[in-house]
């Protein structure tokens, strides 16, 4: 496997941090691989399926490497697909091909309803977005909740809520506001407040991703090829319904991809899914 090269590219408010594995100029068409608010690291397993491309992986702004500058306490996705296209532009390497899972889905849609001639084929997987949803409200309302329990309480009770509302299936009810708060201990997580937040996922784009409404028209009209993904294994959980509910509205037929949400990861973060698989499927979707 070719060892990445690491890379660092100014943009408002951060440097980000981004790694090459292979060659550019390339002969075929770069894949960029995204995600938010997980960083390059995520696509380890699944950038050793693709040795025969030009593979750039980065980490978003205000994760990892790419910290901000800037003072502000969130990021929006049009914020994102704004470094996304200045990253393009650097590469020199447009149109590419980009894998977007979860928060970097929905930038991705971004990127797309603003800059298509910057990506051939974008595969968004598992978009966390509440617009299409007959229960938007509600989910929206759990991401706000999560929010602000953050802000009041610290890390462990807010990722606590969070899990809670990853592991739902099915739609929200009108009263999931009102249900007693997860312990953060039956999550292995802290209970005690360290007093940080400068958490990328709760305090950056809880809010900001889940509750973005894609622009459908630009996403219509764009020359890019989009495909909606979603795992088989992930059932209704929040990330696979919302990516169906986009599909439906861009008139799109969603693409089944194995195993769940994470289901490309292969141990990073401790977490198995079946990147052997998901390899191949994305190469088969992609036309490699």
């Amino acid at each position: 496997m070719t060892s990445p090269e690491s890379h660092t590219l100014e943009v408002h408010g951060a440097s980000l941090g981004y790694d090459v594995r292979g060659d550019l100029p390339s002969v075929d068409t770069v894949l960029l691989m995204i995600g938010s608010p997980m960083g390059a690291e995520g696509f380890t397993s699944l950038a050793g399926h693709f040795t025969d491309r030009t593979v750039v992986t980065y980490d978003p702004h205000g994760v990892g490497r790419s910290q901000r500058s800037d003072g502000r306490s969130e990021t929006t996705p049009a914020d994102h697909a704004d470094d996304l296209h200045l990253l393009i532009e650097a590469l020199g390497a447009g149109p590419v091909d980009v894998f977007a899972s979860s928060g970097g889905a929905v930038n991705g849609l971004a990127l797309v309803a603003a800059h298509p001639e910057q990506v051939r084929t974008l595969v968004a997987h598992e978009p966390p977005l509440a617009d299409q949803l007959p229960d938007r409200e509600q989910v929206i309302a759990a991401c706000e909740g999560i929010h602000a329990t953050y802000q009041k309480l610290g890390q462990g009770p807010a990722m606590a809520k969070f899990l809670a509302v990853v592991m739902h299936q099915g739609e929200f009810p009108e009263t999931y506001g009102e249900q007693p708060s997860p312990d953060p201990a039956a999550f292995g997580l802290p209970t005690e407040d360290d007093g940080s937040r400068n958490d990328p996922l709760l305090g950056q784009n809880i809010r900001t991703c889940t509750s973005y409404v894609p622009d459908y028209e630009a996403l219509a009209t764009a020359s890019t090829r989009v495909v909606i993904a979603y795992g088989e294994e992930s059932g209704e959980g929040l990330a696979a319904r919302g990516g169906r509910g986009v599909a439906r509205r861009l008139g799109l037929e969603p693409v089944a991809f194995p195993s769940d949400h994470g289901g490309f990861l292969g141990g990073e973060f401790g977490q198995h899914g079946d990147p052997d698989a998901f390899g191949p499927r994305l190469r088969e979707v992609l036309g490699y």
